[in-house]
């Protein structure tokens, strides 16, 4: 069997499942049977998401290969009849499809190993002694269980059509299953990347902070601050840093049309977009506060500070004066974050195949 993986994190994830995913398939299935995993990476969810162009190119793949079973492992969100998909199969084809994002943004390779092994004993499952289209409809009546099935968990059963090669699908439904899609969309976007590629807001961060830590007047300004102020400063910051950088590097996606469906697609990707981006910048400023702290613990003087405030330098001022500063660093860091390229913000905030993606829609757009 193959494990057929988009590039980037979908192929990572698949390479750690082999060892644990064959192990499992051994304990699971007939006895004496043994499963040689193989995974390939390639793009085979490039220029389109039409669900059945994407499992007929997976069926394809399979035959040219003589793979007994494939699944194909995308960080690619798919929707289906105005629904999430989760995961589709065709026993007649011995091919599945699993879009990662659906898994959630936490315990993700667990999930995904779950998932693949539910798959593959489904497309496995072939009763002995009945005729085929009896054995098909056996097969097909298998429920998945694993991350499928369970009163907690947002992955129902969906509708496939007559004409369509799939004959088993889940999908996400109502908001806890949109959540637990946003969370995937934000985890395969892993946002923690953008704190490197925005080198030159950094750096621009880090040298207003140096000064103004050693400024008298933003120590007694960070001293006449209440906890309130200071959160809204915070808050201020952050959000004009995260405001800066979608519209600065045109990370803003716009409806390609005005249906229902691609409105809440473009709603899901922005949400998804703004969750990426503030949590890099979170990130940044939570780096900011903790460099800030033990520069002013190592340059602050006590008395100085003291004549110039009129309070006693103590852990409160220390606390007090790198959250300002922080806030202070990081409009300095927006302003800065006007020198770095689009493209390489946009490598950072974004998984390869939702590059990928975007591209595609500005050469469409373009064209």
């Amino acid at each position: 069997m193959a494990l057929l993986a988009d590039p980037d994190a979908p192929t990572e994830v698949a390479h750690r499942l082999v060892r644990p995913l064959c192990d499992r398939l051994a304990e699971k299935a007939v006895q004496g049977q043994r499963f040689d995993v193989q995974v390939v990476s390639e793009p085979f969810t490039a220029e389109t998401e039409d669900l059945p162009t994407l499992m007929r190119r997976i069926a394809d793949r399979r035959r040219a290969e003589n793979w007994d079973v494939v699944v194909a492992l995308t960080d690619l969100p798919l929707h289906v009849h105005g629904r999430k998909l989760a995961v589709n199969l065709s026993h007649e084809d011995g091919s599945a499809l699993l879009s990662l994002p659906s898994l959630g943004g936490l315990r993700l390779q667990r999930r995904a190993r779950r998932a693949v092994e539910e798959a593959v004993l489904s497309l496995l499952a072939e009763p002995q002694g009945t005729g085929g289209e009896e054995a098909e409809g056996r097969a097909r009546s298998r429920p998945l269980q694993g991350p499928f099935t369970g009163p907690l968990t947002p992955i129902h059963p969906g509708q496939v059509g007559e004409e369509e090669t799939a004959d088993r699908r889940y999908v996400l439904g109502g908001p806890r299953g949109y959540l637990r899609l946003l969370a995937g969309m934000v985890r395969a976007n892993r946002p923690w990347r953008l704190v490197p590629g925005l080198s030159k807001a950094l750096a621009a961060a880090l040298a207003t902070a140096a000064i103004a830590t050693v400024n008298s007047t933003v120590w007694s300004l960070a001293a006449s601050l209440s906890t309130p102020r200071l959160v809204i400063a915070m808050i201020g910051s952050v959000s004009l840093m995260i405001g800066w950088l979608i519209v600065d590097a045109n990370l803003w996606h716009r409806p390609t049309d005005a249906s229902p469906e691609e409105k809440k697609r473009t709603a899901l990707y922005n949400a998804s977009t703004v969750l990426t981006v503030g949590i890099g910048v979170l990130v940044c400023y939570a780096g900011l506060l903790v460099v800030n702290l033990v520069w002013a613990l190592f340059i602050l003087n006590g008395p100085v500070f003291a004549s110039a405030t009129g309070s006693p330098l103590h852990a409160a001022e220390y606390w007090s004066l790198s959250w300002f500063v922080a806030s202070v660093a990081t409009v300095a860091g927006a302003l800065g974050s006007g020198l770095e390229s689009d493209e390489a913000i946009r490598a950072a905030a974004y998984s390869k195949r939702e590059q990928e993606r975007r591209s595609m829609l500005k050469d469409d757009h373009d064209a």
